[in-house]
């Protein structure tokens, strides 16, 4: 009963760590992709360009978004959807709505991240302008102020006609355009660029503290004359951060202190948000890349499963050879190749266990010879026989589920088969 609960553990313990080296591999060419790309950074600061800047212009598409377009209508077929369409004063969100423009557009579209600055934070900032390409900026570029509404320096403004207290009010107001000072997403960079370093001239940051964003903003209102300034000006630019922060000045009842614990709960809620949307997206790209990397090692767990409780009852009968003699010996040369030594079989099953033959179905294998030097061999002939045979999908396919749940649970269920703990800080070694 005891070798039989054996042979069962070190089943469980060799496919568990099994999964957790090939999810590890996943999660690590993820992670290269993700970085190697920017990604994630992209992510971030396409949403806050969404929302401090507005919504960008939704004409002059690229080349790049005209095919993706083409692609997303090839994907879904040839029954048509409806589509609400885009007008130019609603323009479109920086933020990609699926996959393929998260690891297509964000990557080689147009870049929303700030350029990257080497500079100390300014003790003072430029004045808060409309972000290049935004919807505000191109309403700022196609209605002007007229000239002759201008008001007439002759008389103060007290003794102006109504035309001229409408320019008076709208001037308070109104914000630079493009070019004669920096937007809103880019005064928010110029407050956290001394922990900045430079991707490719653009900032690299991909995370920002509630509590630094919030500070941040208190920063910004005190240059720009108050937090209720600041507020009519990102309403006058169609700022979506307009409303929150006027709910949460109201809330505060004009408290500075309220006001910044406020703007910092609200902002760790948007990224709890923005996480989630992003690990949806990224999910079905390691779905995909557990395919790949199942069938490259062609990765059959019924197979391996077998393998191991195989090699369980072969070192059983090794053992019981070297204990009875020489009759043992005929088992063992059953298994063996016809005419090969069973001592030389022997040595080589013990030299090479069942978890070291994973990485022999790949299409390049590599082995030790008897000289200790390794030896590269092209098998793309069996591994392509593995692939289409039907007897290997289902362990392919409990493979790739196996992959999805991620390197963390296969290394929690390893510490809890084999025994393993967790260090804590406070403990010290016997």
């Amino acid at each position: 009963m005891i070798s039989l609960i054996s042979y069962y553990a070190d089943l469980a313990i060799g496919l568990v760590l099994a999964f957790l080296l090939l999810s590890l591999l996943v999660s690590g060419v993820n992670e290269g992709i993700v970085r190697l790309l920017g990604i994630r950074s992209k992510f971030l600061w396409a949403y806050l360009r969404d929302t401090l800047d507005g919504a960008e212009t939704s004409d002059g598409t690229s080349r790049l978004d005209r095919v993706l377009d083409v692609l997303k209508r090839f994907g879904r077929g040839a029954r048509p959807r409806p589509t609400q369409a885009v007008t130019p004063e609603e323009g479109r969100s920086r933020l990609p709505a699926s996959v393929m423009g998260v690891f297509a557009r964000l990557p080689f579209g147009r870049d929303p991240r700030p350029a990257f600055s080497r500079q100390p934070p300014p003790v003072e900032s430029p004045p808060l302008a409309a972000a290049a390409g935004s919807v505000a900026a191109e309403q700022m570029a196609a209605d002007p102020v007229p000239s002759d509404a201008r008001v007439d320096p002759a008389h103060p403004a007290e003794q102006a006609d109504p035309v001229e207290a409408a320019v008076l009010a709208a001037d308070v107001s109104a914000v630079l355009p493009p070019g004669q000072g920096k937007s809103m997403a880019e005064l928010l960079h110029e407050r956290l660029q001394e922990i900045d370093h430079a991707k490719r001239g653009r900032t690299s940051i991909a995370d920002i503290p509630p509590a630094r964003f919030a500070v941040a903003v208190l920063e910004i209102a005190t240059e720009h004359g108050g937090v209720e300034t600041l507020m009519r000006d990102l309403d006058a630019l169609k700022s979506p951060f307009s409303r929150p922060l006027k709910a949460v000045w109201d809330r505060a009842s004009h408290d500075l202190e309220a006001f910044r614990r406020g703007v910092e709960d609200w902002f760790d809620g948007e990224m709890e948000r923005l996480s989630l949307l992003y690990r949806r997206y990224v999910r079905w790209v390691l779905v995909a890349l557990g395919l790949v990397v199942t069938l490259v090692f062609s990765m059959d767990s019924l197979e391996y499963g077998k393998s191991l409780l195989r090699d369980n009852a072969y070192r059983s009968a090794v053992t019981a050879f070297g204990q009875s003699g020489t009759q043992a010996l005929e088992p063992l040369r059953e298994q063996c190749e016809p005419g090969r030594d069973p001592y030389a079989c022997v040595t080589d099953v013990l030299s090479t266990p069942a978890f070291v033959q994973i990485f022999t179905h790949a299409p390049v294998s590599v082995t030790m010879d008897a000289s200790g030097g390794p030896a590269w061999a092209w098998r793309g002939g069996d591994w392509w026989g593995r692939l289409t045979s039907p007897g290997h999908w289902p362990g392919f396919l409990i493979t790739l589920v196996a992959l999805l749940f991620g390197a963390p649970f296969w290394w929690d269920i390893l510490r809890r088969v084999s025994g393993l703990r967790a260090r804590t800080s406070g403990s010290t070694p016997s």
